[in-house]
């Protein structure tokens, strides 16, 4: 079964909580504090496996989660780091946050992309030892691990899309012209799925051509199968559009062309912008006078046009040949760029819970994974960056619980991995 979308949730893993511990020896007195710091929790990353081709494993399995680390033990021996969890997806796999559709990578390469990030451990009681706290019997706990609900979009990776109606000769024209094998029959709807083929031009010079299917009229608001397959154009640098030049199935040739182009405008205005090759296919159907017509017309408005009869590849090559050209001058295939988080939506009333633990003078704010997000947005060295960070603190209620739960100047709070001197 071809599967080309899915959703999933991820968790990454915990980190370790630090350890409160004392070095306890005979002859040593007063040996001090040792606890260990907690192991770093798993990451979470995605890689490409080009022996993928669908997303069909994620129809099965919908939640992912990483290890935690390990709490840190005595005699200042830290947790062990837990292992990260690799998930293996087909190339051309897109990232997205499902609730706001941000995207998060592109699975294009073979560089693994860290989708979900992995808690830091914890300090152990040998970091909170001082002049003035020699006997620190708390420690810190492990930063909660990212959890995302993704959606995996897989957009194939091909430099020319085969698009027009069903049963126009699409799958005839790539077997021909590639080594790949559709199925080809004379009904409707006889591909099902994306096929791809790759065009051999010589030695080191080729390049893939997917057949989408399904294509017909309403695809774009998921009237037959188009609507399933109309994400697999989006990178296509180039589209070879086929038509039934010979209307044998009582339908104009050219309604036909306006019908897809007005499918795909509808779907991603963007398509109408890539170039576009005209194949007149079974024109051993018609005469040269009806030939000569709509070459006149496709060329008239600027496309090229190229009678063929695909069945006995009569005019494929000059198809070919002139599409290998034109890839040569159009750009690399479009890689998606990863969006940044946006910041926190301070008007939202959303309600972002915490909780403050207060041990030895050192104030923890706690059991609030929502503003990890924030920390990791925030540089210590940037004003504006820390002028933000004091207003999330203000305005989600920290200050004033802090307050409530009895800060003074001067004393340390805790956010995490970030430590600062309190100031009323």
């Amino acid at each position: 079964m071809f599967v080309d979308i899915a959703k999933i949730h991820l968790k990454a893993g915990n980190g370790g909580n630090g350890a409160v511990s004392f070095r306890r020896e005979k002859y040593v007195a007063a040996g001090g504090p040792d606890g260990g710091d907690g192991g770093k929790g798993g990451d979470i990353v995605f890689k490409v496996d080009d022996n993928l081709s669908t997303l069909a494993d994620f129809r099965y399995k919908r939640k992912y989660a990483a290890v935690n680390g390990e709490d840190g033990k005595t005699r200042h021996c830290a947790g062990k780091k837990a292992p990260d969890l690799v998930i293996c997806v087909p190339r051309g796999t897109v990232v997205k946050e499902q609730e706001t559709g941000r995207i998060i990578a592109d699975l294009s390469n073979d560089e693994p992309v860290v989708i979900a990030k992995g808690g830091n451990g914890g300090w152990g009681n040998q970091h909170f030892s001082n002049s003035t706290r020699q006997i620190p019997r708390f420690a810190k706990n492990g930063n909660p691990g990212e959890e995302i609900d993704v959606t995996l979009e897989l957009k194939l990776l091909a430099d020319v899309g085969l698009i027009g109606f069903p049963n126009v000769g699409k799958s005839t024209f790539l077997s021909v012209v590639s080594d790949a094998k559709p199925n080809i029959a004379n009904y409707h709807f006889t591909t099902l799925t994306p096929v791809l083929g790759v065009i051999r031009m010589g030695e080191g010079s080729s390049f893939v051509m997917a057949d989408i299917p399904g294509l017909i009229e309403g695809a774009s608001e998921g009237i037959g199968l188009g609507h399933e397959f109309l994400r697999h154009v989006d990178r296509c640098r180039l589209l070879v559009h086929v038509i039934d030049i010979s209307g044998s199935e009582g339908r104009d040739p050219i309604d036909d062309f306006e019908k897809i182009n007005s499918e795909l405008a509808a779907f991603n205005e963007e398509l109408t912008t890539r170039p576009q090759v005209i194949v007149g296919n079974k024109c051993d159907l018609i005469d040269e006078e009806e030939i000569a017509k709509y070459t006149e017309y496709f060329e008239s408005r600027g496309y090229k046009f190229f009678p063929a009869m695909a069945a006995i590849a009569e005019g494929t090559a000059d198809v070919i040949n002139y599409v290998a050209a034109e890839l040569a001058k159009l750009p690399a295939i479009k890689i998606y760029e990863a969006e940044p988080k946006p910041q926190l939506d301070l008007s939202s009333n959303k309600k972002r819970t915490f909780s403050i633990r207060a041990c030895d003078g050192v104030f923890f704010v706690e059991d609030a994974p929502w503003i990890m997000d924030v920390m990791n947005q925030v540089d210590p060295d940037d004003y504006e960056s820390l002028q933000y960070f004091e207003r999330v603190m203000r305005q989600t209620g920290i200050i004033d619980a802090l307050r409530k739960a009895g800060v003074q100047e001067g004393d340390t709070v805790s956010v995490y991995d970030v430590e600062f001197e309190f100031m009323d």
